[in-house]
């Protein structure tokens, strides 16, 4: 009986290591067009919850425990791939786009036609003008593969020397400080929606090193990622979301969360497009990573458009040039030709560039559409005869016409951050930037209504605190876009855009009227001799926290609507809060810890990854995990 039983409890563990035999699977997931590595893409094991996602490179590893098992590569967009285990070890895959929206049949000369003409060709003296009217300038091939179109003694580009040195360049951020509302009871700033400095740090960190702090804007962070908020259901294109809590990094403040949720308006719903690229094609952009990075995108773009858009395409290297004219969004053959053709080479004529985009985007103006011009380049360029000043002020001037600018970042190394934020600012647009191909499905498909639709502009929020109950405030990130309280009620003071369907958070730390604690944070100044001292307790709203003010403009209007809210004060518990909160929370504490601030409290890493795993819901497209995975990843490195 003994060796019977022995022989099965042998047959049952036999049985069980086989079970709980565990493979390493490893590989890369490809783009298949262009066999470019894919990030984030998700890696799981059918049937189970065993995922993973993959890294800069495309690459990823898993563990399994049974070779039956069927690994299943997905993206959004892509069409998911499956692969049984057996004996492999090493897996890669070849994604897909889901469909090809190619449907316009187009031959070789037809393209030709299309892309040639516009075409500034050189060093011939020919002064003529091509067919949209723009003079000839004597540059060759300016962007375009001289292979197909040039004949005789045509000057070639020679590429600019590989950079070695970090040129980089970020506008420095003083970290917004506690402020009293006896004295400052207001704050006045402007929305940000733009997500560059996120992406952005995600590089770096992806390379083993720390950012500048200087690269760090936490607003951008928190923006980079949606919320759950309630849609708009009034006339206004947004509504508006409030939440107080306790302050997960310093238990003695509280937390104010502030989210807007702009209207989604159904792709086909859209107004028509007049859109300019304007592509950076300078000696600069000769990489991977840059010029091949953005053609990738700008396909992914163009997949998007309808026949009632129209593209225009002007790249700018030793001087500025169409190498597209307008054509039709259904035209795609066309329009990825002409992408395809692209190549780097030369100096960096920018500004001769950016007056000719807004050029044809002004002849081509579409009453009540969405006219814009898209910049795409790594920032290092010069204005040429123009000053930085003048730049501005003729994208300014566009602004008013009618036609806003989007600004797409691109490389590393010479990557001009400053420069681009601030066109970006001026033209009435967003900023983002783009590392990878993933990030750029991201931004042009997931996000392309708002991204490219404005659905209200110049929106301004302004908070009054109640010194009744708030002794100190602060107000996280939003450092460069912070206005003078008289600019609220200017009309003619701009600000930021929010896009169809987009979200903006804004958090406020406070100091409540009973801490205890406040002197630490709260800078003392001699008490006023003429001014007459209010606590707020005399007025009768005791019981409000703040008032919310906030104005907005319709896309194409010039005055500006009110929208006023109160919130009391009303805090619940941190456990009871939802994950739009503590998610926003775990985001912010990962930028303060990232610039060093002196508000970090008691965040370390360690609680912000727990924190975020807390509040990561759904998460349906993995953004929300691969944080997570940037923030183990820069604990480890802050422990070396």
């Amino acid at each position: 009986m003994k060796t019977l039983l022995f022989i099965i409890l042998m047959f049952v563990a036999a049985g069980s290591a086989e079970i709980i035999e565990s493979y390493q699977i490893t590989g890369t997931v490809y783009y298949k067009n262009n066999q470019s590595p894919m990030s984030r893409v998700n890696i799981s094991v059918k049937g189970t919850s065993l995922s993973t996602i993959t890294d800069f490179n495309g690459k990823y590893k898993i563990n399994i425990a049974n070779q039956h098992a069927i690994l299943v590569a997905s993206s959004v967009g892509f069409i998911s791939q499956e692969v049984a285990v057996g004996q492999k070890r090493v897996i890669d895959f070849y994604l897909v786009t889901e469909k090809n929206p190619v449907t316009v049949e187009a031959d070789e000369e037809e393209i030709k036609k299309a892309i040639e003409a516009p075409l500034i060709i050189g060093p011939l003296k020919d002064k003529s003008t091509n067919r949209l009217g723009y003079r000839n300038s004597g540059v060759s091939t300016l962007g375009m593969s001289k292979a197909e179109y040039y004949q005789g003694n045509v000057r070639v580009y020679g590429q600019e020397p590989n950079l070695q040195y970090n040129t980089e360049g970020y506008a420095t951020i003083h970290e917004n400080i506690f402020l009293d509302p006896t004295r400052k009871p207001l704050s006045t700033f402007s929305i940000d929606v733009d997500a560059a400095s996120y992406s952005n740090v995600r590089r770096f960190l992806r390379q083993g090193r720390k950012p500048p702090k200087d690269a760090v804007r936490i607003e951008e962070f928190v923006n980079y990622f949606t919320y759950d908020y309630t849609e708009p259901e009034g006339e206004d294109p947004f509504s508006v979301y409030t939440e107080l809590s306790s302050a997960p990094w310093n238990p003695d403040h509280q937390l104010l969360h502030i989210g807007l949720q702009g209207r989604r308006i159904p792709v086909d719903n859209l107004p028509p497009s007049n859109l300019v690229f304007l592509i950076d094609v300078s000696g600069s952009m000769n990489s991977p990573n840059k010029l091949g990075l953005l053609k990738s995108a700008f396909k992914l773009l163009t997949n998007q458009l309808r026949s009632q858009d129209k593209v225009s395409i002007v790249v700018y290297a030793g001087a500025a040039g169409v190498v597209l004219t307008p054509t039709p969004g259904n035209q795609k053959q066309i329009i990825l030709a002409a992408l395809g053709q692209l190549q780097a080479g030369g100096s960096t004529a920018g500004g001769e560039g950016i007056k000719l985009a807004y050029k044809i985007a002004q002849e081509q103006y579409l009453e009540g559409g969405n006219n814009r011009v898209i910049l795409a380049t790594d920032g290092d360029f010069n204005i040429g005869a123009s000053s930085n000043a003048e730049m501005e002020r003729l994208i300014e001037n566009e602004r008013e016409k009618g036609v806003f600018l989007t600004v797409l970042g691109f490389g590393m190394g010479n990557y001009k951050d400053s420069k681009m934020e601030i066109l970006a600012d001026k033209g009435n647009g967003n900023y983002a930037y783009i590392d990878d191909i993933m990030e750029a499905r991201k931004v042009l498909v997931n996000e392309f209504g708002g991204t490219l639709f404005t659905i209200a502009k110049d929106v301004k929020l302004q908070i009054e605190f109640n010194p009744a109950q708030v002794k100190g405030y602060r107000l996280i990130g939003y450092e460069n876009r912070r206005l003078r309280d008289e600019d609220f009620n200017d009309d003619k003071k701009d600000a930021g855009e929010l896009g169809s369907g987009h979200t903006v958070t804004a958090l406020y730390e406070i100091i409540p009227h009973d801490s205890k604690s406040y002197s630490a944070y709260l800078k003392s100044v001699d008490p006023l001799k003429y001014q007459k001292q209010r606590n707020g307790s005399d007025a009768g709203y005791s019981a409000e926290l703040m008032t919310l003010k906030l104005r907005y403009k319709q896309p194409q209007g010039a005055s500006s609507r009110l929208i006023t809210r109160t919130v009391v004060s009303e805090s619940i518990r941190l456990s009871g809060t939802s994950d739009n909160f503590r998610w926003s929370a775990a985001v912010a504490s990962f930028g303060m810890l990232l610039r060093e601030s002196e508000f970090k409290g008691t965040a370390t890493y360690a609680l912000v990854e727990k924190w975020a795993r807390g509040a990561q819901g759904p998460d349906h497209q993995g953004y929300r995990r691969e944080f997570i995975g940037l923030v183990q990843s820069v604990d480890l490195l802050a422990q070396k």
